[in-house]
Order: C-alpha cells, then sequence, then structure tokens
C-alpha cells in the first residue's frame, strides 16, 4: 500500500497530511497530524433511497483512550457512550461544514474524525475540523469549501494561533474560528469578560490564519490533480412555487403584518392557508400536473410554502424593518425574572422569561466529591462546575418519546456553562462543587440565553458569591444581496427563517461566551463586527431587569445545603493528616461526623451539615499540620500514662510525651504519683528529636494547680483467662 504525503508549514508548525492510504473504501480519507496529535478522517457519500426535505448530514468525532496511552474504567474496559467532549466536537465539526453544502444536495453523507494518538501540545478538536474539509474535497463531494479552522487565545496581550492545552487554561480567551472563501461560518469562544473590541481583534486575527489553510488546501488539491465539484443546482419544477406565489402571498403577508398576535396564533393561520390551498388543488379539474408533482411527493407542499414564508418575511424586514411581532430590528422582547420560587430544599431556584421563552433554572452546591470525574482525552480529569440543558417537547407544544440529551441539548448546556465559568469564585473562597439545570419551559427562540440568565439568578440565590452577573441574547441575520439587517434578540421563525444563530453572553465588563452558526457559506469579519456591538445594549438592558429580580447573594445558604470550610495547608503535611493506611483522617472524619476532602496543593475542604463539627475538624487539622517550636509553652490534657510517661494533647490532634524524668524536679517514682489521664496541665516543648516526636517537660513550668496525688492503694492482679 502507497500514499502520497503532503505537509502545510502553518505557524510555524507543520502539519503532515497522508491521503490515498487509510480507509480505500470511503469516498475521502486523509491522516492530518501535527506533533503527535494524529487524527483519520474520512468522508462518504452515498445516494439516499428515500426523498427527503433537508441534507441528511452526519459528523462524529470519535475518542479512543489508547491515543493517551491509557485504558478505560468501568467493567468492560472499553469505550462505550461518546463522552460530552466528543460530542461537541462532534458538533464542531458538523457546524461550519453543513452551510457549505449545496442546499439542494439530499445524498447521505457521513463525516467521522478518529483521534488515534493525542499529543497535549496540539488539540485534535481544530485539526479534525479542517480534515473534514480536506476528506471531503479529496472524495470530490460537491462542497462550498475548502474550509478550515484555528483556535486563537490570549495570554497578556499576545493573541496566541492554536495554544496547547496549558495555554487555554492560562490565558483568558479560547475561540476557534471557522471560515470559508466567503468569510467566517462558525464561531465557538469562552472569554474571561474580554471586551468587544479584543473579541472582535482576536476573530480577524483568526481569520486571517483561516484563509491561509483555505489556500493550502487548494494547492493540494492542484498538486493530486483534483478538481473540485461545484455543481450547479437542478432546475426546478415551478409549478407548485408559481401556483403558491399566486395564491398565497397576501394571505400570509397579512397573517405576517398582524404584529399583534401570538407565536400559536400565527403558526394556526399559516397552517390554516396551506391547509386551504392543499384542498384548492385537490379540486382542480384542469391541472393534473400539479396533482401529479404532489402526489409523488407529499412533503413538496409544506416545503415550498415554507420557502414562500421565509421569503416574504425576509422581504419585510429588509424593506419595512418590522419583524412579525412588530419590534424593531433592535428591540428586546419583554422580560420578567424571579429568585426564589422553590423550597430551599432545592438550594437555589429562578424563572427568566423573554417573550415566550421560559426557563426555569435551579442550583445545587455539593462537596468535592461529587465533582465529575473525566474519562476522556482532555488532560482535565474533573469538572466542579456542571450545566445541564433540558428542551421536553412541551416546550414547543409537541409530543414525541423522552430520551436521554441530544446533541442540541449537551451542546446548549456546554455553551451556557462555558459563560458563566469566568465568574465563578475561586475554591478557596467557595469550595463546593456546583449542578446548574435550566429546564426549558416554553421556547420561542434563544433558550440557550435564556438558561445563562436564569442560571445567573439562580446561583445568587443559592449564595454563591459571582464576580459579576451574566446575561446573554441572541443576534440574527437578513442577508439578501447587498442589504443586510442585524436582529437583535431573535424568536424562534428568525432563527429558522434567518441566516444567522449569533449567540452572545457577557457581564458589563465584556464577554464570556459566544456561538455564531451561519445557514450561508460565509461573512465578513465587518458585518460580525457590527453584530457583536449591537448586543452589547441588548445585553446591559437584560442585566438591569435581571438585577431588579436579585442583585447579590443570598447571605445565607438553604438549611439543606452542606456546610463546608476549605483552607490550605503544607503539601508536605498531607501525610501527616491521613495517617498510616489512612487512619488519622479516618479517626478524624468519625469524631466529628464529617467528610474530609484533600487535594494534592494542600487544599482541604470539610463538609458537614453541623458548622460546629466541621470548625472542630479544622482545628483538629491545623493542630496536626501546625509546625512546633522548641521552647513553646501549650495548655493541654494528658490522653494516656505508660510506665516511662504521660502524653499531652498540645495541639487538636498532635501529642507529645512528658518522659517520668520530667514530670517534677524531685524523683518520680510513678507517672501516676503526679498525673493522672484527663488532667490538663502547661508543659513546655523541650526537644523535637530526628524522627519528628515532641518531647514535653514540666519541670520549671508554672501548673494551675496542685496535681500531686497520694500513694495509690495496692490492687489485687486479676488472674489471666485461660
Amino acid at each position: 500500500m502507497e500514499g502520497q504525503n503532503k505537509s502545510i508549514t502553518f505557524d510555524g508548525r507543520e502539519i503532515r497530511l497522508t491521503t490515498g492510504l487509510y480507509a480505500p473504501q470511503a469516498s475521502g480519507s486523509v491522516m492530518i497530524e501535527c506533533g503527535d496529535t494524529s487524527l483519520l478522517v474520512t468522508a462518504t457519500k452515498t445516494t439516499k433511497k428515500e426523498v427527503s426535505d433537508f441534507l441528511p448530514l452526519i459528523c462524529d468525532y470519535e475518542e479512543k483512550l489508547y491515543a493517551a496511552g491509557r485504558i478505560p474504567g468501568g467493567f468492560m474496559r472499553r469505550e462505550g457512550r461518546p463522552p460530552e467532549r466528543a460530542t461537541l466536537i462532534s458538533r464542531l465539526i458538523d457546524r461550519p461544514m453543513r452551510p457549505l453544502f449545496p442546499s439542494w444536495m439530499r445524498d447521505e453523507i457521513q463525516i467521522v474524525a478518529s483521534c488515534l494518538s493525542l499529543d497535549e501540545r496540539v488539540p485534535a478538536d481544530v485539526l479534525a475540523v479542517t480534515g473534514a474539509s480536506i476528506a471531503t474535497l479529496l472524495g470530490e463531494i460537491p462542497f462550498h469549501g475548502p474550509m478550515a479552522a484555528v483556535r486563537v487565545g490570549l495570554i497578556g496581550d499576545d493573541f496566541i494561533l492554536n495554544p496547547s492545552y496549558r495555554e487555554i487554561d492560562k490565558g483568558d480567551l479560547d475561540i476557534v474560528i471557522a471560515g470559508s472563501p466567503d468569510g467566517i461560518v462558525m464561531i465557538e469562544a469562552g472569554a474571561n469578560q474580554l471586551s468587544e473590541q479584543d473579541t472582535i481583534e482576536a476573530i480577524d486575527f483568526g481569520y486571517e490564519a483561516v484563509t491561509e489553510l483555505i489556500k493550502s488546501q487548494e494547492d493540494l488539491l492542484k498538486d493530486l490533480g483534483i478538481k473540485q465539484v461545484k455543481l450547479s443546482k437542478p432546475e426546478e419544477d415551478k409549478t407548485l412555487p408559481s401556483f403558491l406565489e399566486k395564491n398565497c402571498t397576501k394571505a400570509i403577508e397579512l397573517v405576517l403584518k398582524k404584529f399583534d398576535q401570538s407565536k400559536e396564533e400565527r403558526d394556526l393561520e399559516l397552517e390554516k392557508i396551506k391547509v386551504d390551498t392543499q384542498g384548492k388543488i385537490e379540486s382542480l379539474k384542469d391541472d393534473n400536473d400539479l396533482k401529479v408533482l404532489l402526489s409523488e411527493n407529499d412533503k413538496l407542499l409544506s416545503s415550498d410554502f415554507k420557502k414562500l414564508t421565509k421569503k416574504l418575511m425576509r422581504s419585510q424586514i429588509i424593506n419595512d424593518s418590522k419583524r412579525v411581532d412588530g419590534r424593531e430590528l433592535d428591540e428586546v422582547r419583554k422580560i420578567t425574572a424571579s429568585a426564589g420560587i422553590l423550597p430551599k430544599r432545592v438550594h437555589g431556584s429562578a424563572l427568566f422569561q423573554r417573550g415566550l421563552t421560559q426557563v426555569l433554572s435551579t442550583t445545587t452546591l455539593g462537596t468535592p466529591s461529587d465533582a465529575q470525574e473525566m474519562d476522556d482525552l482532555n488532560p482535565s480529569t474533573e469538572k466542579t462546575y456542571l450545566h445541564h440543558y433540558n428542551f421536553p417537547p412541551y416546550s414547543v407544544g409537541e409530543t414525541r418519546p423522552m430520551r436521554t440529551p441530544g446533541r442540541r441539548e449537551i451542546g446548549h448546556g456546554a455553551l451556557a456553562e462555558r459563560a458563566i465559568i469566568p465568574v465563578l469564585p475561586g475554591k478557596e473562597t467557595f469550595p463546593y462543587v456546583l449542578r446548574v439545570v435550566s429546564e426549558v419551559l416554553s421556547s420561542n427562540g434563544s433558550t440557550s440565553m435564556g438558561s445563562v440568565c436564569g442560571s445567573t439568578l439562580s446561583l445568587l440565590d443559592a449564595g454563591v458569591p459571582l464576580k459579576a452577573p451574566v446575561s446573554g441574547t441572541a443576534m440574527g441575520l437578513i442577508k439578501e444581496g447587498k442589504e443586510i439587517r442585524i436582529l437583535t434578540d431573535i424568536q424562534g421563525i428568525e432563527d429558522f427563517l434567518g441566516d444567522m444563530d449569533f449567540k452572545v453572553a457577557g457581564t458589563e465588563k465584556g464577554i464570556t461566551a459566544l456561538q455564531m452558526d451561519m445557514k450561508i457559506t460565509g461573512l465578513p469579519v465587518s458585518i460580525i463586527s457590527e453584530a457583536i456591538n449591537k448586543a452589547r445594549p441588548a445585553r446591559l438592558h437584560i442585566l438591569e431587569k435581571m438585577q431588579e429580580a436579585i442583585d447579590k447573594p443570598q447571605e445565607s445558604l438553604s438549611p439543606h445545603a452542606p456546610r463546608l470550610l476549605s483552607f490550605r495547608i503544607d503539601p508536605e503535611l498531607i501525610g501527616t493528616v491521613i495517617g498510616p493506611g489512612g487512619r488519622t483522617i479516618k479517626g478524624i472524619t468519625e469524631r466529628t461526623n464529617t467528610k474530609i476532602d484533600i487535594e494534592d496543593g494542600g487544599i482541604v475542604t470539610i463538609a458537614s451539615h453541623d458548622g460546629a463539627a466541621a470548625e472542630e475538624a479544622q482545628k483538629i487539622i491545623e493542630g496536626l499540620t501546625r509546625k512546633v517550636h522548641e521552647g513553646e509553652i501549650f495548655s493541654g490534657v494528658v490522653t494516656r500514662i505508660i510506665p516511662i510517661g504521660a502524653f499531652v494533647e498540645i495541639l487538636p490532634g498532635k501529642e507529645g510525651m512528658v518522659h517520668i524524668s520530667q514530670l517534677s524536679e524531685a524523683r518520680v517514682e510513678r507517672v501516676e504519683d503526679v498525673v493522672r489521664q484527663g488532667d490538663e496541665v502547661t508543659v513546655r516543648v523541650r526537644e523535637i528529636d530526628s524522627r519528628g516526636r515532641i518531647n514535653l517537660t514540666l519541670r520549671g513550668v508554672a501548673q494551675a494547680g496542685n496535681m500531686s496525688y497520694p500513694e495509690p492503694t495496692p490492687t489485687t492482679p486479676v488472674a489471666p483467662l485461660n
């Protein structure tokens, strides 16, 4: 077997490509490598047997733990359901690829990216996105590419191209930009309250790098002698569209201009027009062609009716600058917000509503042991903030089986999670593991941003000291030729029939998360810049409404939430706290009825529903880890007696021994002649030996009382049991 090896020099790194060797039965395949990260990306096209009204595209990203030299956990010891991170990367591939396929294509297409080796310096996700474009082009699948993706980080004042995992964690920005020759088609970002201007500069910086990768792909095709397939749009039967335009235009326009009607009323009226039109067609006597056309494809009427509705709605926005609900282009829907709507057994709760979109968010405070363990290729081993987003069918007035979360729910939850993380308090300030669940109770666009707003309110209601409140809004776009209209706070129909869904979340200071998806083949940075700047006043308006409901964290936690204390000890003394075989820490937990977690860095977290018990455990641990110096004087309690001396607890959990010779200036025959178990004594640290043992003395130390005891009465020894 022989393949062709090519390489691309990009940002001082070499991206190696192997074509024609792996997966020969796929339409196109490429092994794309950078550093020690290797991905096999395939694209396969098959003819769809059934007629559909959408492109059946499937994008999958696979992680194999052998790529990082690890064996999967669990009983089966093999990979099972894809981890959340793999699902998010699958979406990252799908979102920029989907708008670049011809809108009329109905062939089944599947793109599979398999991570075979992972180098922590080279994240696999952006390589997978670029590899998807290369595999599709090599497979000669019709595609408005090439397309490429890069990641941009920010450390200090410097933008970094394709940073490592460590640099991503260290920096204030993690943004992925994907683009085509026509412009940017996808953005995914998390930021540490970055200003709009800095965010725009990062996007511009990233797209310049994208254009380099696009040019490299064009050169690759030329070197391999492959011509890019660009099919012209097939001729459509104009019979039905012409009939609909002639018979339905005025009726649809009247519905779209009833600005005071609800979404349900508008949908019912549009459905009635469609049903009436179908009745008219069926009653025609002299147009058999139209009847035959509909009988061959029963989905055609719905598809063409949606296209006409889309055309008329877009025309209304372009020509009249009026939206279907009568709002101005930059106007936000009516907002209501409330916090603490559920009993305090739920640690925090809030209800956020914008227009017909309504989200219920709840917060649960957990202990460090509640952190989610990550069994994937990401170097991070756990998550301490979890955001789960649920989208039940009743939220859109539908019925369907309720199953496990789908890709959309996982993606929206991850976006809201990303928006909140930059404003969460540090572990030492607030050591709780946090879980927020956003239940979409009603949906009419921008539910992910609604869950961001609801999450902020819920976290504050739970008493979480956020650095700043976060709000979010979704921006839309209508582009007809050179005419462009940017829409603020889009609702469902504007998302469905528009060209862009651009979600912007952030604080008053700056942006914390971005997510942009396109339905066209690309936009210039200038238009994206305008959308980002127009989102800011909308965000601030929403923040004002949120702060009317709750403007600061609740001063006290729910009585049903665990109480946590967190403090730092010297990492070298962790073993002292744990003790041989864990006996010391087990003894502390049993004595105080608490739960104790110690991190490698020395952060100790104590959990208990009893605050006094948590404080007692803290005192014990602080006593164990406090360094004792020679000459220090302590008041302590005699804990046990042995023939050669007495042990005194000078600090919680820390004992020293007073040798019998150090109990008094005079000679002592028996230890019990001077002290007994339970006595309170004042001792001085005489020395700390080479093994760390503390030797104490009573000699020369003034005592609070007389500890001399009379000679004890002799007792008869008990005969041993046989």
